[in-house]
């Protein structure tokens, strides 16, 4: 029985019903309101995000000051900033007219708990010869360990693709927990190093872009991450990054369009820069009795981005065996309720770059595969993948918009699978069962030789590719997709990007009904229907209402 590697971290939700009132402490997140900072923590100082309704200027920080807090950084390009402000001060700070939101500071983790890339046709490129050559990856995470993976051995030389380092979270860039290098390999590794194990990645051309956010125990903040994203727009030009990989994530506290997190991805979305972003790890969590629907992780919940989940591979390289990870956390997001995750990739028992030395070579030294590389599970093992295949298609398609490479990708993706799949826990021998709904795998599994050999559909355009929301009408039974069919959007409701073609004709019924009273989830009839969609915490008891949660665990695979 193969070993692999397990994380058990436990986040709190603190997640509430409600709409958000533009008045007092109604600015303050959840965490951040007086009844719920009781006792000496009153008197605490604490990290702080603001967004303001304008780009704040040196008279709002002079406020915070007079509040007596203190500007850590600023976060113009989301209108933004990062204080500590004495607890005391947070009801003051909210009655600021030009505050939109506060949050506090929340702790980002890693998104990891072996398979061949032949599995998804990610070497494909290379018969192409699309490596992502000329373009840049930023790898926004715990930092990138020196390895002769990462030379330009495509390029003629032996020069280090990574082009530019720098540390948010103080001390060197390179990496000092393991994480980040093993994400940098499976996007861009040249599977050279140590003892020659041949462990690559799709875009082995690319540039490196290395953004560490997280300490030598994988810990890091909203703060670091939102710095980073800010600094990989600020040097987009320079090196031309045109794939931002967050491998990361925190639970989902308020619609995204209040999260600092979010609106940073957006904000790089925006600036022409592909997001990837990690699904999450919950998929197993059943505290709140809805099997790990309702799961997906900040920000990965964020309309623009693409999101990504993991399925194994089960060691073959043919897809008709592969099944869902049953971690791989499933949508539809919190107070959203966004379709995510968009795509899956085979994310379980996955070999990349990771010298001896660093904590998780450290701590799980049976993850040794070769030397140089070690194991690790995970949908932040998935989401290089799907960063590589953004590159290879800007290799071939260099014009193409963050919304039609999230377009195209989501297109070309496998949608054939069964209806449900049950994976059996090695050590407490507890069961799961995983349905191949919209919710858990999206469009399907990222198919790199489709993308790349599939003609361009005429209608791409340049319209949006944001995910889709979903509502629910309980007196007809019916679950529908928002804002498909409408003006200037992707899959709009034609023939080449209809809803039935991204999501496949099994997710997805006519008249854009996603599923009605007479389908079936997986084997047994109104099954997940039922989990996802009555009075739980995913949905909560009338359509437009969010959910109470309390705890998370992200658990491995075996």
């Amino acid at each position: 029985m193969k070993k692999t590697l397990r994380l058990a971290a436990i986040l709190g939700l603190a997640v509430s019903c409600g709409t958000v009132a533009w008045a007092g402490t109604e600015k303050l997140s959840n965490e951040l309101k007086p009844e719920n900072r009781r006792g000496s923590r009153s008197a605490q100082n604490v990290e702080v995000i603001v967004q303001y309704k304008v780009t704040p200027t040196e008279e709002h920080h002079q406020k915070v000051v007079a509040l007596g807090g203190r500007l850590n950084a600023k976060m113009d390009f989301i209108k933004s900033a990062h204080y500590t402000v004495p607890s005391s001060a947070l009801a003051a700070l909210a009655e600021d007219p030009d505050v939109a939101y506060v949050t506090p500071n929340r702790a980002i983790k890693p998104m990891f708990d072996m398979t061949t890339v032949q599995t998804v046709h990610s070497d494909i490129g290379m018969v192409y010869g699309y490596f992502g050559a000329g373009m840049a990856v930023a790898i926004i995470d715990s930092g990138i360990a020196p390895s002769t993976d990462f030379n330009n051995y495509v390029g003629g030389s032996t020069a280090s693709r990574i082009v530019y380092q720098q540390s948010f979270v103080g001390g060197t860039p390179a990496d000092q927990y393991g994480h980040g290098t093993h994400v940098a390999g499976l996007a861009a590794g040249y599977g050279l190093a140590g003892s020659g194990a041949g462990y690559y990645g799709s875009a082995i051309g690319a540039n490196i872009v290395n953004l560490r956010v997280l300490d030598q125990n994988g810990a890091g903040t909203d703060a670091n991450v939102i710095a980073a994203i800010d600094e990989a727009i600020s040097l987009q030009s320079k090196y031309n990054i045109k794939v931002i990989n967050l491998s990361l994530g925190r639970p989902v506290y308020e619609a995204a369009s209040l999260d600092p997190l979010c609106q940073a991805v957006e904000a790089a979305w925006k600036a022409g820069i592909t997001v990837v972003v990690a699904a999450g790890n919950d998929g197993r969590d059943n505290s709140q009795n809805t099997n790990g629907y309702g799961t997906i992780t900040a920000p990965g919940n964020d309309p623009y981005v693409v999101t990504v989940g993991a399925i194994k591979a089960e060691g073959t390289i043919v897809r008709t065996d592969d099944r869902i990870a049953s971690y791989s956390s499933k949508g539809p997001t919190l107070y959203d309720h966004y379709v995510k995750p968009d795509v899956v990739a085979p994310g379980n028992q996955i070999a990349s770059d990771l010298p001896a030395g660093l904590t998780l070579s450290n701590e799980y030294p049976t993850n040794q595969v070769a030397t140089g590389y070690f194991m690790l599970s995970g949908t932040s093992m998935a989401t290089p993948t799907v960063a590589a295949e953004a590159l290879v298609l800007l290799s071939q398609h260099p014009t193409a918009t963050p919304d039609q490479l999230k377009a195209m990708i989501m297109l070309s993706s496998s949608k054939t699978f069964p209806a449900s799949s049950v994976a059996i826990d090695p050590t407490t021998e507890i069961s799961y069962t995983s349905y191949y709904d919209v919710f858990t795998v999206g469009a399907g599994e990222v198919d790199f030789n489709a993308a790349i050999t599939a003609p361009l559909p005429p209608s791409l355009g340049v319209g949006s590719a944001k995910s889709p929301a979903v509502s629910y009408n309980s007196t007809t039974g019916k679950v529908t997709m928002q804002g498909i069919g409408a003006a200037n959007v992707v899959w709009g409701a034609n023939v080449v990007w209809g809803a039935n073609v991204v999501w496949g004709a099994s997710s997805v019924l006519a008249n854009n009904v996603v599923w009605g009273a007479n389908v079936v989830w997986g084997a047994s009839a109104m099954q997940g229907f039922n989990v996802v969609w009555g009075a739980n915490v995913v949905w909560g008891a009338s359509s437009n209402d969010a959910s109470e949660a309390s705890t998370v665990a992200i658990h491995g695979e075996p």
